[in-house]
This record gives structure tokens, sequence and C-alpha cells, in this order.
């Protein structure tokens, strides 16, 4: 792990945001792992704030569920369990379903077209091997079918809990072995809304959550596996 996080300084923020913001992301993208100590000294060195900023930010953080606080141990990067994965992609299920559903009826010749191209440019994204690459374009495609909706009520919701989801989506993204059945999930999705199919369109978005959770339980399991066996050795 590098020395330093990568801070990305806005000149509109108060400190405190920056670092919330930094240290928010890195828990997204596994940069700080579950289960991973959160030390005020050492992550404001590594941010080079002081600890104020640090300790305001784990506060907010632990309110948003990403960090526990465990007694005599300090705060911690939030396991991904089975139980908080299965209670946000239910969330998930239900809003990517209406999605489709809506983008069915709704979407425009252009979105129609954006969407494809997004199809494209994700397949070249798994070929990058940069999970960052590949979970931004998978944004960029369900954010194109979030718009087609045109109900700002659905967008205004999903916008608020996608960086919620980010967590789960980038677990499964860095799952290599399901880039190609992901490709293909995209692909079924989008001439699902192409034709205008709601069913089919309902089809693909629920096989395209099924499948991330089948994937993300695999990986949470396995790593339980090998945290009985270290603690054995």
């Amino acid at each position: 792990m590098r020395d330093r996080f990568e801070v990305a300084m806005d000149e509109f923020l108060p400190l405190r945001d920056v670092v919330f913001n930094t240290l928010r992301k890195a828990i997204l993208t596994g940069e700080l792992k579950p289960g991973e100590r959160l030390m005020e000294i050492h992550l404001a060195n590594r941010l080079g704030v002081s600890r104020t900023p640090i300790r305001e930010a784990i506060r907010k953080l632990e309110l948003e569920g990403l960090v526990i606080m465990i007694p005599r141990r300090g705060a911690e990067v939030a396991q991904i369990t089975e139980k908080s994965l299965k209670d946000v992609l239910e969330v998930r299920r239900a809003l990517d379903v209406l999605c489709v559903e809506l983008a069915c009826d709704r979407i425009s010749q252009e979105e129609k077209e954006r969407l494809k191209d997004a199809c494209g440019d994700f397949a070249r994204a798994t070929k990058t091997g940069d999970t960052t690459v590949i979970a931004r374009a998978d944004v960029i495609f369900h954010d194109i079918i979030v718009q087609a909706t045109g109900n700002q009520r659905l967008i205004q919701l999903i916008n608020n809990l996608s960086e919620q989801m980010y967590r789960y989506r980038f677990e499964y993204i860095k799952d290599e072995n399901r880039h190609d059945n992901l490709i293909s999930e995209h692909r079924m999705i989008y001439e699902s809304i192409a034709g205008h199919d709601k069913e089919k369109a309902a089809e693909a978005a629920k096989l395209h959550i099924d499948n991330q959770e089948k994937s993300i339980i695999r990986q949470i399991r396995l790593e339980q596996e090998h945290q009985t066996k270290r603690r054995k050795l």
C-alpha cells in the first residue's frame, strides 16, 4: 500500500470534507480493506493533515456504516457481510428492474446509441485489467439507463444510494472470471431495452444482480476460510 493516499484537493471544500471524501473513496475502492484499523496518527501522516479532520471523517464514515468502532481497538473498516450485501442488493435489484422497465418506454434514439457504445466501452475496459477503469465504465452504462427513465425522483434516489452500492459493485468487478459474463449481461440489458421488451429487460436486470450476489458471497466465504486457516497456524 502506498505511504500516502491520492488526496483530491478542492479549493471550495473544507479540509475535513476533503479528508472524508478521500477516506471514503479508499474504503469504497478497497484501498482500505475490510477489517483494517484506522489509526488517527498514521492516517494523519499519510494525508499530511492534523488528527482533527481525521477524527471528524471517521465519525461521519461510522454514520454511513463504512466504519465501525471496536472496544479497546478503535475504528475499523466495516466488513462486507452476507447480510449487508443482501440488504443493499435487495434495494438495487428493485430499482434496477424499475429503471429498465421505464427505459423501455422512454429511452430516446440518442440514448440507445450511447447505451450501445457503453457496452463496447465496458468490454474494452475489462481488457485493461484496471479495476477502477472497469468500474467507471460499468457506472456509465448503468447511469445511461437511469437517466433514460426521465424520472427525477428515481434518479435522485439512485444517486443518493450510488456510493453505498459502489463498494459491492467494485467487489464484483474485481473477480476477473466474471468479466465475460458481465459483458454478456450488459449486452442482454441493452438489447432488451433497445427492443422495448420490458419482460426480458427485467429478467436481464435481475440476473445481473443475482450473479453479483452469488459472486460476492463466494468471495466473502473464501476470505472467511482463509482467515480461519491463518488463525489455526
